[in-house]
């Protein structure tokens, strides 16, 4: 994706106008699957999910693919080139620091797409098997994105991010990775970079409360994403039986948790999970959302019960602030849900996964 208008690094280059680009994205929310079309997926195979989203506002996208690419492949393409689509007509919409703020946030998908290559390499993947993984909705050019996926090496696939803001952190990562064989330094020196950088980016450190304007509902959706996304890293570092303490891993920015808190609650599900339920941030706004995560009974579950409460925080942001970033935010998650459980269902369908067993991959509201 070539981001085009405000510049992404220079701040506001004139007036934003949020009222316009909410009023497109209900218009665009109201077209996203809903639970019940999921549960109609799981039952068809992967050519009757190509058709059924044919009859869906993907059915340009599995037109123009549908002579190249058939079955799961077909499905994986369509989402993705619909997903940069949509990200896109954001871009195109937005004006000024709402520009600024939205091609800042979707650097997120530079992250994937550069992790996304790091485990082609690490597994020794072909790159046609890798390319479908790829989300095109960031700054990254396709050039640089499809020499990622042709490195030998993870060294060699560094070096090629040598102009981007990834670069240091990864090199300072690199030795860790190769002490311990293990992708997760670099996994996490990309997310800090990309949360730490963008919580600098709008406003005066990544510890600053939000007071007023658009870029407070920002910050307040960000720490929200980095409070749950440092509960996940944890309790997933603490079940890889590897020798990695899981505050080291921990992300500056959010509200919830501090190193100390990490290490103390990282062995204790329950305590875990009351420590969310009884901040003043969360505990009200997510009380049904925190029921499933008592309720879970893997990690699996335990990271879909958190993307559920995530989407439900940031619905209920855009609710309280119509006229905000928080409502672009929110259909932003609410997209990527839509494509990772459709491309879970087909994915599950094609290596013969029960209904059930497909319905545990899904993140249901």
């Amino acid at each position: 994706m070539s981001y085009s208008g405000s510049n992404p690094e220079g701040g506001s280059l004139g007036a934003s106008n949020p009222e316009y680009v909410n009023g497109r994205v209900r218009s665009r929310r109201a077209s996203l699957f809903a639970d019940e079309d999921y549960r109609k997926l799981v039952r068809m195979g992967p050519s009757e999910i190509a058709r059924f989203m044919e009859e869906t506002e993907y059915e340009r996208e599995i037109n123009a693919l549908g002579a190249r690419f058939s079955g799961v492949d077909l499905i994986e393409h369509a989402l993705n080139r619909n997903l940069a689509k949509h990200f896109q007509d954001l871009l195109d919409w937005s004006e000024g620091r709402l520009y600024d703020l939205i091609a800042r946030y979707l650097r997120k998908f530079d992250v994937w797409n550069i992790k996304t290559a790091f485990r082609g390499i690490y597994t020794d993947t072909d790159p046609e098997d890798v390319r479908t993984d790829l989300i095109r909705a960031g700054e990254l050019d396709d050039r640089t994105i499809d020499r990622l996926l042709e490195a030998d090496t993870i060294e060699d696939a560094i070096d090629m991010l040598g102009r981007t803001m990834y670069y240091d952190p990864l090199t300072e990562a690199f030795e860790e990775f190769e002490e311990t064989g293990a992708l997760v330094p670099l996994e996490n020196a990309l997310d800090r970079e990309f949360y730490e950088r963008l919580l600098a980016d709008v406003s005066s450190g990544p510890a600053a409360e939000p007071q007023e304007g658009p870029e407070a509902r920002f910050i307040e959706f960000l720490q929200a994403e980095i409070d749950f996304r440092n509960a996940r890293n944890a309790l997933r570092l603490a079940r890889s039986g590897a020798d990695l303490d899981p505050a080291a891993y921990y992300i500056e920015g959010g509200v919830l948790f501090d190193r100390q808190d990490l290490s103390r609650l990282v062995n204790n599900y329950d305590e875990l999970v009351d420590h969310i339920a009884e901040s003043k941030r969360y505990g009200d706004r997510l009380s049904g959302a925190l029921d499933r995560l008592r309720e879970a009974d893997s990690l699996i579950q335990f990271e879909h019960a958190l993307d559920a409460a995530l989407l439900r925080y940031s619905d209920r942001l855009a609710n309280i602030y119509p006229v905000s970033v928080s409502a672009v935010l929110s259909y932003i998650l609410a997209k990527e849900r839509e494509v990772e459980n459709i491309r879970a269902i087909a994915r599950g369908r094609e290596v013969g996964l029960s209904e059930s067993e497909i319905e545990d991959e899904l993140v249901i509201l």
